[in-house]
């Protein structure tokens, strides 16, 4: 990399103009090129801040494309912060995007998996964080003047004339005052609270928020209440029209902090960024002035940046926010903007546009076939039983596609019917109905019964605006109802035109076994699928009432003889083969260790893990790859909620287990040489 960091500019507008300024003034970089939409507008940028014509781009590939530009600083309207920096990191550049990171917490997750995946330098543009006044505060904070932290209050509002046309109120550009400067509010809270906690940034358990709406739809003034789990609480507010007012206050027992200008120290774009921090405290008080003579906010940012691009590192050094504070502080914005009825455009279907180029993966998904469904499925599919707005579903639903998969689980009962009705929603506005093989499920207890599962198909379809549910299956058995009523239905809505394969879920071999012996006594439709638990570790305890699992030897010959598909969930146990640390929150009583504990599976884990070292791969991929390498049409299901997740399951599709590693790693033979 060259002695001096190399940037480009995208999005020619005021701010990028003030971090021009920052550039010429840090010492450490300098500016290579600019881009924008319009050929007239970056030409005329170009020439304000220096560049020459040939430096001016009207296509962003174009910057991208060039050698000598090892950076981007990502300054576009809102809605264009997440495409273009997954394209500039992918194409090898480094980022800075200007706040709002993205336009909610899930495009923030997407764009922090393509920063670590790309190797990358990615963060998000408060310059604010990197003026000498914030360090000096956590200084005074962490030194106990102010005694323990209680509360914090951030204002950050400015009067502007009405416009419906303008960022500021355009709900298609993503306007409005949360995300314009409710963000820098709530993140100093974040910033406060996590130093309080020693953390580097805290993320409420609890966010309560009200506002007026300009006539766009675009909240124009709000406040909010945050409370976080170490008892310190905020008052955050946020205007775009009506008022004046910008500060920071920090209050603990000892003493309050006050800042004279949290958001714009000294100034914006060129010095003196001279400011005062004031501590009203009965020891170390009084006003301390925080003098920045030749300096200025866009200048401390340009160079903080730059240092630690030039220094090899991929997240901003502290204060400044790092990846998992911008995806907290993203959330936060989310939860407040929920509280104020405040939807965006691009959250809503139609209208959220999908993003590329978040899963790239050199693991090419296996497509498998089961009678009956009409069409391959990936043998990999994504189950969507975790998603509350299909804003963040589509995230999750588009890199999936993306990545190869095209299956997906849901069933009647989840959500109360909400997830099947984003998926469906998304399938429609996506035209992928016909690619997509979505495994529906219903009759689960206490409604486990021909009338109901008939009734439940119906409503499912329905919900899923589809005809036809490529795979059915029933969620659970009940032994009071003779198996011949159940396949006598299932025949009956497969000749209606309204399921294709069906199968099974938590079904003992013996009732799965008497029910394909009816079907086939009786010229009606068999049960193609067993959608049981199977797992590398076995389960000693069910998961969920009812649970059963296929990890048996009996059931897994019966199903290559019989050549049944099998559809496994917690193909990963939980997550018991992977680090504890690395674990999402399970409630208790399902926890890896209560459902899948013992010295059996402990073994399995040691050999998986052994395995793991000599294929150079981590333990839980050799488990997935146990699962998916049955001698039967094996098909694992898998639950992530962001993209990081789904790219972590991909590398299982890689790897080849014989048959003699397969039976060692469960305990049923030696160790193959």
């Amino acid at each position: 990399m060259a002695a001096k960091l190399r940037w480009g500019i995208v999005g020619p507008g005021s701010i990028a103009r003030c971090f021009a300024a920052g550039i010429a003034a840090s010492g450490n970089a300098e500016l290579r090129a600019a881009a924008g939409r319009r050929a007239a507008s970056v030409e005329a940028f170009a020439a304000d801040v220096g560049l020459e014509a040939k430096d001016a781009h009207a296509d962003v590939a174009a910057l991208l494309a060039r050698d000598d530009v090892d950076a981007v600083y990502v300054a576009a309207p809102h809605p264009a912060h997440a495409q273009l920096s997954i394209d500039a990191l992918r194409a090898g550049k480094h980022v800075l995007c200007e706040k709002p990171l993205g336009l909610h917490a899930a495009e923030v997750r997407a764009m922090v998996h393509v920063a670590r995946a790309s190797g990358r330098f990615f963060a998000e543009g408060f310059m604010y964080l990197h003026h000498p006044q914030i360090r000096r505060a956590l200084e005074i904070i962490a030194a106990g003047t102010l005694g323990d932290i209680e509360h914090v209050e951030a204002a950050f509002c400015f009067d502007s004339d009405y416009n419906p046309d303008s960022r500021l109120y355009s709900t298609e550009l993503a306007g409005g005052a949360v995300l314009d400067v409710g963000c820098y509010a709530a993140s100093l809270a974040c910033l406060v609270a996590g130093a309080a906690a020693g953390q580097r940034f805290a993320q409420p358990r609890r966010v309560a928020g009200v506002g007026t709406k300009a006539p766009s739809g675009a909240d124009a003034r709000c406040c909010a209440l945050l409370q976080f789990d170490s008892g310190v609480t905020a008052f955050c507010k946020a205007a775009v029209r009506g008022e004046n007012v910008r500060y920071g206050r920090v209050y603990g027992t000892k003493g309050t902090l006050v800042f004279d200008n949290p958001w714009n120290p000294g100034g914006g774009s060129k010095p003196p960024a001279d400011t005062f921090i004031e501590v009203h405290a009965a020891e170390g008080g009084g006003r301390e002035e925080i003098a920045c003579p030749d300096d200025f906010q866009f200048a401390f940012e340009a160079r903080a940046v730059s240092a630690a691009i030039l220094d090899g590192a991929v997240e901003p050094p502290a204060p400044a926010m790092d990846w998992a504070g911008s995806i907290g502080n993203a959330e936060v914005l989310d939860a407040w903007r929920r509280e104020m009825d405040y939807e965006l455009p691009q959250e809503q279907l139609p209208g959220a546009r999908a993003l590329r180029g978040v899963i790239q993966t050199k693991h090419k998904m296996r497509m498998v076939e089961i009678e009956g469904v009409g069409r391959p499925l990936s043998q990999l599919v994504m189950g969507c039983d975790n998603q509350e707005r299909v804003a963040d579903g589509a995230v999750i639903w588009d890199a999936w596609m993306e990545a190869g998969g095209n299956a997906f689980d849901t069933a009647y009962v989840y959500g109360g019917g909400l997830m099947e009705r984003l998926l469906g929603r998304w399938l429609k506005d996506r035209g992928v109905a016909d690619e997509a093989v979505v495994v529906v499920k219903g009759a689960h207890t206490p409604h486990c019964d021909p009338e109901s599962l008939r009734a439940q198909l119906r409503e499912s379809l329905d919900r899923l605006q589809l005809d036809r549910a490529p795979i059915y299956v029933m969620h659970r058995d009940n032994p009071a109802v003779p198996v011949g009523e159940f396949i006598d239905c299932l025949d009956g809505l497969a000749a209606e035109g309204l399921l294709g394969a069906c199968g099974a879920s938590n079904w003992s071999l013996a009732r799965f076994e008497e029910a394909n012996a009816y079907a086939k006594a009786n010229g009606k439709k068999e049960f193609a699928i067993l959608n049981n638990n199977l797992s590398l570790a076995r389960m000693t305890k069910p998961v969920w009432d009812g649970c059963v699992s296929s990890n048996d030897p009996a059931v897994l010959a019966y199903l290559a003889k019989a050549h049944k598909a099998h559809l496994s969930w917690s193909a990963q146990a939980r997550g018991f083969f992977v680090d504890p640390a690395l674990r999402g929150p399970l409630p208790a009583g399902t926890t890896p260790d209560e459902c899948f504990g013992g010295e059996d599976n402990e073994e399995r884990r040691r050999r998986a893990a052994e395995l793991a070292r000599e294929l150079g791969t981590a333990t839980h991929v050799v488990a997935a790859a146990w699962v998916l390498r049955q001698p039967f049409a094996s098909v694992a299901l898998i639950g992530p909620r962001q993209p990081s997740e789904i790219a972590a399951a991909l590398p299982a599709l890689a790897i080849e287990l014989s048959e003699a590693q397969l039976a060692w790693l469960n305990l049923a033979g030696d160790k193959p040489a």
